[in-house]
């Protein structure tokens, strides 16, 4: 399997999502009065672009993350591609193509972020391959990672931006 090349969603989809300002809300590990961040129901990954005729041999992975209401904090996502080896019958990272690396997402003052991105992958001469997202969550302040989670790819999300058809949320992508 070989990627190509991996291109971030056009800025117009990566638009800021939900930028609700969390007055007060602390959202923290530590407290008892609300569930920890990686309970949360805003913190979700799922593909939605899966091989289509404008995104052809393309996987789109979306996420979401909460945030903890604390100015100081910065939040990041690393989405990585996941293929399906049928002899081993176990997913395996697609290898640095399929990886962007940690990337900033703003401020984790804000109730929720998202953010995607994109990965066209060269399609077998025969055959085809599963795929799937594997998204990293981090909230930092400064250098220090305060606290993190990760999500592999769901389906039923339903709109989100950037997707491919419009509405498509799913847990895996088969590419030909």
């Amino acid at each position: 399997m070989v990627a190509r090349r991996a291109t971030p969603l056009l800025a117009a989809t990566l638009g800021a999502a939900a930028l609700v300002a969390v007055p007060g809300a602390s959202g923290a590990e530590g407290d008892t009065k609300q569930k920890p961040i990686s309970a949360s129901p805003l913190l979700w990954a799922t593909v939605n672009v899966c091989d289509t005729v404008d995104n052809p041999d393309t996987i789109g992975i979306r996420a979401s993350m909460p945030g903890s209401g604390i100015r100081s904090e910065k939040m990041f996502m690393r989405f990585r591609v996941q293929f399906f080896a049928k002899a081993d019958g176990k997913w395996h990272n697609v290898g640095k193509a399929g990886d962007s690396g940690f990337r900033s997402v703003g401020s984790a003052r804000f109730a929720q972020r998202q953010s995607g991105r994109n990965f066209t992958i060269e399609p077998p001469t025969d055959g085809a391959y599963r795929l799937r997202g594997a998204v990293t969550f981090q909230w930092r302040e400064g250098d220090k990672v305060i606290r993190s989670a990760s999500k592999r790819t769901t389906g039923g999300r339903g709109r989100t931006r950037g997707a491919d058809p419009k509405g498509f949320s799913a847990a895996s992508c088969v590419v030909r």
